[in-house]
């Protein structure tokens, strides 16, 4: 099984350097994560060093530790993006408490679908951290490797349902700065959706390029997560 889901991330992760040397000649050779190769050759790399380093010994409040506490559980590791959240905790609390009440499980929106436009927003905004973490959550969702690898072209895709190929859409239609959302993007999620359901959709893209954009300035490493095999212990525990 950790094959596929290396197989998976590699997919996803090569999908995202393949958009950004189409319009860009910035990358290198290969993807270093953590000093090591383990992603491979993607045909064009991105180094990822973190701009802004945490101390070991930082001081969090006892509600950042509890949430450290429960990734150490969870992922076998403390995730980079809450330890530079967590130095600025009373935003922290605020922006975990928008997170986790998009992911809730009465929400309008299904699982798979969330972590579909996560990973797609993700993918847009250069956040290989995210890519990696929401593509764990995507396979862990029941979501086919094939199907996250295959984002990129979902438009075309016969993996995709009408569903999720309008949510994706406007998605990408609010992501990409060089764009605007057009009334007929929004009829054709308006016939797949009722309004609450996209209103909640809008938070949820909202949010996800709030935290992809986050982790991408800050340079946040992948951490190998999408490798390991993950019990389900609620939801995801990451931002």
């Amino acid at each position: 099984m950790r094959s596929r889901y290396a197989g998976a991330i590699c997919h996803a992760l090569a999908e995202v350097n393949h958009e950004q040397c189409a319009r860009k000649s910035i990358f290198g050779d290969a993807i270093h994560v953590g000093g090591d190769d383990r992603f491979g050759r993607l045909g064009c790399g991105l180094k990822m060093t973190a701009r802004i380093q945490t101390a070991r010994e930082q001081r969090y409040p006892w509600y950042v530790r509890l949430i450290f506490a429960l990734q150490r559980r969870r992922y076998g590791v403390e995730l980079e993006p809450v330890r530079l959240w967590g130095r600025t905790p009373k935003v922290f609390a605020a922006v975990t408490l928008v997170y986790r009440m998009l992911e809730r499980s009465s929400s309008p929106l299904e699982p798979v679908l969330r972590s579909l436009v996560m990973v797609r927003v993700s993918q847009m905004n250069w956040c290989e951290f995210c890519v990696d973490l929401n593509s764990a959550h995507a396979l862990e969702r029941h979501v086919a490797p094939e199907k996250i690898g295959a984002l990129a072209d979902f438009e075309n895709s016969p993996l995709y349902s009408e569903r999720e190929r309008s949510a994706l859409a406007y998605a990408d239609s609010m992501t990409d700065s060089t764009r605007k959302t057009t009334d007929s993007t929004m009829m054709r999620l308006r016939a797949q959706f009722e309004d609450e359901a996209i209103i909640e959709l809008t938070a949820l893209i909202a949010f996800q390029n709030l935290s992809s954009k986050f982790n991408a300035a800050l340079g946040v490493a992948p951490q190998g997560i999408c490798q390991l095999p993950m019990p389900v212990l609620g939801p995801p525990l990451s931002l």
